[in-house]
């Protein structure tokens, strides 16, 4: 079973931008790195090829000179998707309502206006939870939070807190309280 870390955030946060460099820095170190993003909408393009026989077979495979891939006419839950990969670390980008990985924060620059930040803060609150290991972005954004904050460029001190085993035993913890729910969220 693959290291599943959570990178959460809201909406132009940087999630992506630091699931990439992520991952780029963990190959690097020799492992072997897969990714799940969560989407709001379907993946393949209506109409095309692979969407009508998806539609008509209910799952399509598709191999081109640029890669391959499955589309499955009924939605997978998060852990039947990451059974399917081969990795050591599987980066799930979204899910912020999942409780069943260790998790790192996106945090964005300051909201322009006083009532915008008010709420910007409390909805930034609500992303931390047990589960959160670290946070990226504008340190002292948030105040009280008790996980490491790193700049968006700290990319290898980020790999370095995946490594660590702490993040581990914390996962384990967290399985034995059995407090881990199912619910998704982008």
């Amino acid at each position: 079973m693959p290291k599943v870390i959570g990178i959460v955030g809201y909406h132009n946060s940087g999630k992506t931008t630091l699931a990439c460099a992520l991952a780029r820095a963990l190959i690097a170190r020799g492992y072997r790195v897969a990714a799940v993003k969560h989407l709001s909408h379907y993946a393949d393009l209506p109409g095309k090829d692979t969407a009508l026989l998806a539609e008509a077979a209910g799952q399509v495979g598709f191999i081109s000179p640029e890669g391959a891939g499955i589309f499955w006419k009924e939605p997978l839950s998060l852990e039947e998707v990451i059974s399917h990969l081969e990795a050591d670390i599987v980066l799930v980008e979204g899910f912020k309502g999942q409780q069943t990985f260790p998790k790192i924060v996106c945090l964005r620059g300051q909201p322009d206006d006083a009532d915008e930040a008010d709420e910007y803060i409390r909805c930034i609150r609500d992303l931390f939870d047990e589960w959160v290991i670290g946070a990226v972005g504008p340190a002292g954004q948030v105040e009280g939070i008790e996980v490491p904050v790193f700049g968006p460029h700290e990319v290898d001190k980020i790999a370095d807190l995946v490594e660590r085993e702490e993040t581990l035993a914390k996962v384990a913890k967290n399985l034995r309280k059995g407090d881990g729910t199912s619910s998704n969220g982008g």
